[in-house]
């Protein structure tokens, strides 16, 4: 048995070494942490996330599914962007203190924003609407209605939100991608991945 022993590890040792021979190796750095007297490295790996082939009950089900995909790749694109120009609007009123030059500004920004996109968000179903609603708590983490406070006053929330009532959006809508918005979380994170 010892001799079986010998040999696998000479054997091992070998193929090891020839397989070695001639390559170079460059020196690298990589953080490490020190755990019980062991060095392990640490590597930040993206995230992935595991998705299945959908099944559906019936064609009724995978129809309504595959509308809301294509609605929330239609909405999707306007939330995000909302996101990130808010990010933006916010940088520079963080600057400004003035309240006149502040409404100058927003007033600036809104102009800009309807002149760019209002003839397209026009163009949004109703279904689109309610989900762009959400998406932009989704993107921004608070919703439309305090949006809309924090930027333009609480009066001109409580106005907008009236109009919306009227035709059965609501703009306090909070997104829920644990529960009821599970469904557009997941297309939400297909189309991330650029899985669609």
């Amino acid at each position: 048995m010892k001799i079986y022993q010998l040999l696998l590890t000479i054997f091992v040792s070998v193929i090891f070494a020839c397989c070695g021979y001639g390559q170079e190796y460059k020196n690298t750095i990589a953080l490490a942490r020190i755990v019980d007297g062991d060095t392990l490295i640490v590597i930040n790996l993206p995230t992935v996330y595991i998705t299945g082939t959908m099944i559906f009950k019936n064609k009724r089900e995978a129809k309504k599914y595959s509308r809301l995909v294509y609605n929330v790749k239609k909405a999707y694109p306007y939330a995000y962007l909302a996101g990130l120009k808010l990010e933006e609007y916010n940088e520079i009123l963080s600057v400004v203190s003035d309240k006149k030059d502040r409404k100058k500004i927003l007033k600036q920004a809104e102009k800009e924003l309807l002149d760019e996109y209002g003839d397209e968000l026009k163009k949004l179903t109703f279904s689109q609407g309610k989900i762009l609603l959400k998406l932009v708590d989704r993107q921004s983490g608070n919703t439309s209605y305090e949006l809309v406070a924090d930027l333009r006053g609480k009066l001109s929330a409580f106005f907008w939100q009236s109009l919306a009532r009227i035709f059965s959006y609501n703009l306090k809508v909070h997104y829920d991608p644990e529960g009821e918005d599970k469904e557009i979380e997941q297309i939400v994170q297909l189309i991330e991945q650029g899985e669609i």
